[in-house]
């Protein structure tokens, strides 16, 4: 019982506005598992589904490596498996069954399978790994090899016995993440994921966790895996992966896709020193708070070590909605935070939320406002998700039916009754979308009126596209008025 085949159930092709997007990072949570296994004497390998077309496509590697253990290692560290969409949990059902016809003992760790552990022991899981995971699979894997058959000492998992289902003990999150080994990158195929970059982007981005959890307390963000406690790589760890993955696969930029980059007093100002002692040239990009970028000598440090892109959960232009989400954010500090974030030459981008319970008309203006006076380098659009373990959940969970997870993506479907229909939602994020652009487009003008001289090919182009920006956002704007009055 010593080989393990490890999969995850993204498959980007399942996702059609990712799939079209073409920036595709790699399954860091399954690599982190994969390594750790190694590390302990296990025969590891990896069925990416990536850029699969097919559950029924594990077949291959099921024959090849001919496992003992079949684990659908999900990463805890990106918002697309947080989501818990249905077309992969299709898919991930679709392989217990092929695996389980070969014999395999099956394991399942992600943030659905964490909700929803029945279902997934349901559809075939021997075994399902709740929260944080690596270790309580290989205290698993150990006990499956030595033919116990007794798990409930074993913190962290759930399983059938007879007609019942069994949760233990739920397992304490890693203190010391410096002592997980690094994410056995060797494992993936990376040609695919460069060519896909270089495609859509043109340069090649790679992802790498510094932090896991999040002590904030925005009622609407679920924390399955790492919970409310934060807890941190060192600047160093960090760095050596750096260097690997800058040796191995030369990636020109990072996306370090914590929920909070940088919190831990003195990590920032360490890390920027150590990029510099090592020669270390690459970009990245992070995610973060507003009231956390207030510091100048803060964001002065991130853009020494190479960040040129903040993602900020903005999330409303409305004071009232930021409170009724317990966000711990004001308008002014999105204000503050931008405008630092510029001085410093990195790119603000905010990640926005519409329909969360009792937002109107007055709150949705005012955050489409803030848009086009703030002018973020990117937005992300999404309406509020309801997922199982938050307060958010709990209060609209009567309000839902069968529908409680969005197919994809890009669904955009709100699933409880508020102010305006599904309809007006999803016309909605056309519509900020647009005048968004059109504002980029006239702000470009304005600055090449100004200075005609400073002109250049992309200033030019952008400027240029207000003829296309600003009928698209006015047909756009007559469209969501439609919407609106459907919806009265």
């Amino acid at each position: 019982m010593n080989k393990i085949l490890f999969s995850h159930s993204y498959f980007l092709r399942f996702d059609p506005k990712q799939w079209e997007l073409g920036q595709p990072y790699a399954p860091l949570g399954t690599l982190y598992a994969a390594s750790l296994m190694r590390r302990n004497g296990y025969e590891v390998s990896l069925f990416d589904t990536m850029f699969a077309s097919a559950a029924r496509e594990v077949m291959p590697a099921l024959l090849q490596h001919q496992p003992d253990l079949f684990v659908v290692y999900d990463d805890g560290f990106n918002y697309l498996t947080k989501m818990c969409l249905t077309n992969m949990r299709g898919a991930a059902f679709e392989m217990f069954r092929l695996a389980k016809e070969q014999g395999c003992t099956v394991i399942v760790s992600s943030s659905d399978s964490t909700d929803r552990y029945k279902d997934y022991l349901h559809a075939g899981a021997d075994f399902v790994l709740i929260g944080e995971a690596e270790t309580s699979l290989l205290e698993l894997a150990n006990a499956i090899k030595q033919g116990a058959t007794d798990y409930d000492h074993i913190e962290g998992i759930a399983f059938t016995e007879g007609s019942s289902i069994k949760k233990t003990a739920g397992r304490p999150v890693l203190k010391d993440l410096d002592i997980l080994p690094l994410p056995a990158w060797d494992l993936v195929d990376i040609e695919p994921y460069r060519e896909a970059w270089l495609k859509s982007k043109g340069y090649f981005s790679m992802n790498m966790g510094t932090t896991r959890g999040c002590p904030f307390k925005c009622n609407w963000c679920a924390k399955p895996i790492y919970g409310s406690r934060y807890n941190s790589r060192s600047p160093e760890n960090v760095i050596a992966e750096l260097k690997y993955l800058k040796q191995h696969y030369n990636p020109g930029h990072i996306w370090f896709c914590d929920d909070i980059f940088g919190l831990k007093p003195g990590w920032v100002h360490r890390f920027a020193e150590l990029v510099a002692e090592e020669n270390l040239h690459f970009k990245y990009k992070i995610q973060s708070r507003a009231d956390l970028l207030l510091n100048d000598d803060q964001i002065e440090a991130l853009a020494a070590s190479g960040c040129d892109n903040v993602w900020i959960g903005a999330e409303s232009g409305s004071q009232k909605i930021l409170d009724a989400m317990d966000k711990g954010t004001t308008i002014q500090q999105i204000r503050e935070a931008t405008k630092l974030l510029k001085k410093h030459l990195i790119k603000p981008s905010f990640f926005i939320q519409f329909g969360y319970p009792g937002e109107t008309k007055a709150d949705i203006s005012l955050t489409i406002k803030m848009i086009a006076e703030l002018l973020p380098h990117e937005i992300g659009i999404s309406v509020s998700y309801p997922l199982p373990g938050t307060v958010f959940y709990d209060r609209v969970r009567t309000e839902l039916q069968k529908k409680t997870n969005w197919t994809d993506s890009d669904e955009m479907a709100l699933m409880y009754k508020n102010t305006y229909s599904p309809a007006f939602y999803k016309q909605l994020h056309r519509y900020v979308h647009q005048n968004y652009h059109q504002h980029l487009a006239k702000d470009s003008l304005l600055k090449l009126i100004r200075n005609p001289l400073a002109a250049t090919y992309n200033n030019l182009k952008k400027a240029a596209s207000i003829l296309y920006y600003v009928p698209l956002a006015l047909i756009e704007k007559y469209k969501l008025q439609r919407a609106e009055r459907l919806t009265a």
